[in-house]
């Protein structure tokens, strides 16, 4: 399944000459990796806590995971358009071994976030690196294919990851949880290996003296702000207002040098694809946060009943990441991610509007979670496309981390205002209220992102005739 180095008509770009099969179930199991260790961390880290007496360090094992990858997104992001996605992808796979393994001989808290530190640096450098090896290596009509199996690998391990991981750590110890990602990251490397060292090769920037580079300082004021605010978060005083007024006057200084131009005037094209990707994810992962515990909390539904519901959803996205990919289905891609604001707006109305009506049985809230999981996995393959179709070769880079990063961003963002409307309601002791409100809150910013989707302009489909 080799390609050949020539232009298509779908294609103003040369393809390099890689095993796309390869490259494909490489990237894949890479994907997969980084998704089980995610998700797997999450069930063992309560367990890992404790036998590392370190409880009072638990939240900061995840806020560096998410500072770690921000600071690489962006750094990665501009190597992979001066020296091509190869060289920062494989860097990036060592860097992740070697936060696994730190992580998982930690003897001591400290190290166990530290591991963690590093895992987030070696995760975001492979993300942008992955998303730029696509736009390289893959035709415009490849693409779509390609993003379907990258959801599909993001979503997999939402199966397996939490009753792997909580066998693992009952079964052997939590430091197996970390160890367990290893064979696989390495299978998925040393596949993808042969296409990547091609690439190397035959990678040549172009326009490099025209594109404006990313600046370091940026990158790292921007993890500074995202320490500081969580740091915030932490604090129960005064100081954690200063904190948090800080943090948010850092945000405000590091974002626009890591954005393209014209993002916070909401300039049509590339700005608003990330803005409503932004808030897309923030509405989605908002609500989703509060989906299980509403109904442990309000309809009394045993813990492993209300997971499953996110796993109804997870099949949601699975299908819309599928049904984007279709060649008859030739609607735009600025529509598509419309589109699927809309479902992901409906779906989460839904649970607002069962939570405030209790006697519905909860099994709705799972036919309604469908609706959101479709409508992400139509907005954010087709956004990830939209990004790449409006960036020329050597900004394939820059303009992917801008993406992952705002991405995160707008997810770490409206998590935490719904958890404030959460923490202002809930003492009141009316779930239906409290819950209703969360869900509608999230709801109103799905809408906000339908808002800035028709402000994208048209994005042509890649199976559409030109």
């Amino acid at each position: 399944m080799a390609t050949q180095q020539t232009a298509d008509d779908d294609s103003e770009v040369a393809v390099p000459q890689v095993s796309q099969r390869a490259l494909t179930i490489g990237l894949c199991a890479i994907v997969v990796a980084i998704a089980f260790e995610t998700i797997a961390v999450a069930t063992a880290m309560p367990v890992a806590a404790r036998d590392l007496d370190g409880l009072m360090y638990y939240a900061w094992a995840f806020s560096l995971f998410l500072i770690g990858m921000l600071f690489a997104t962006v750094v990665c992001g501009r190597l992979s358009d001066r020296i091509g996605p190869a060289k920062p992808l494989i860097a990036g796979l060592v860097i992740f071994l070697a936060g696994l393994v730190v992580a998982g001989t930690a003897q001591h808290m400290s190290q166990l976030v530290a591991g963690r530190l590093v895992q987030g640096l070696g995760s975001g450098a492979m993300n942008v690196a992955i998303y730029v090896c696509v736009a390289l290596a893959f035709r415009p009509r490849q693409r779509p294919k390609m993003f379907t199996y990258i959801s599909t690998a993001w979503v997999l391990p939402s199966f397996v990851g939490p009753p792997a991981s909580a066998w693992l750590t009952q079964h052997l110890s939590w430091h197996w949880v970390f160890f367990a990602v290893i064979p696989l990251a390495v299978f998925g490397g040393a596949l993808a290996s042969p296409s990547l060292i091609r690439m190397m090769r035959s990678y040549q920037p172009s326009d490099l003296d025209a594109q404006k580079p990313t600046p370091l300082w940026a990158a790292g004021l921007l993890a500074l702000a995202v320490a500081t605010l969580q740091l915030a978060g932490q604090q129960l005083d005064r100081v954690a207002v200063g904190l948090a007024i800080g943090g948010l006057a850092a945000l405000l200084v590091a974002l626009p040098p890591l954005m393209p131009p014209g993002f916070l005037r909401f300039h049509r094209g590339l700005s608003q694809v990330i803005q409503t990707r932004g808030l897309l994810s923030g509405a989605f992962f908002g609500g989703e946060a509060f989906v299980p515990l509403m109904l442990v909390e309000q309809r009394g539904i045993p813990l492993l009943q209300a997971g499953a519901v996110l796993t109804v959803g997870a099949i949601g996205w699975t299908a819309g990441s599928w049904l984007q990919a279709r060649p008859w289905l030739r609607l735009r891609r600025d529509v598509l991610i419309t589109l699927g604001c809309w479902s992901v707006a409906v779906g989460l109305a839904l649970v607002g509007l069962i939570a405030f009506l209790p006697t519905l049985p909860y099994a709705l809230v799972a036919v309604s979670w469908i609706f959101a999981g479709l409508g992400m996995g139509l907005a954010v393959s087709s956004s990830s496309l939209a990004a790449m179709s409006l960036s020329a070769t050597a900004e394939q880079g820059r303009n992917a981390s801008s993406l992952n990063v705002y991405d995160a961003l707008g997810s770490g963002i409206f998590v935490g205002v719904a958890g404030t409307v959460f923490a202002a309601l809930q003492p009141s002791g009316n779930l239906a209220l409290t819950f209703g409100l969360v869900e509608l809150s999230m709801a109103i910013v799905a809408l906000l992102g339908v808002l800035t989707s028709l402000r994208i302009g048209v994005v042509r489909n890649e199976f559409a005739r030109p």
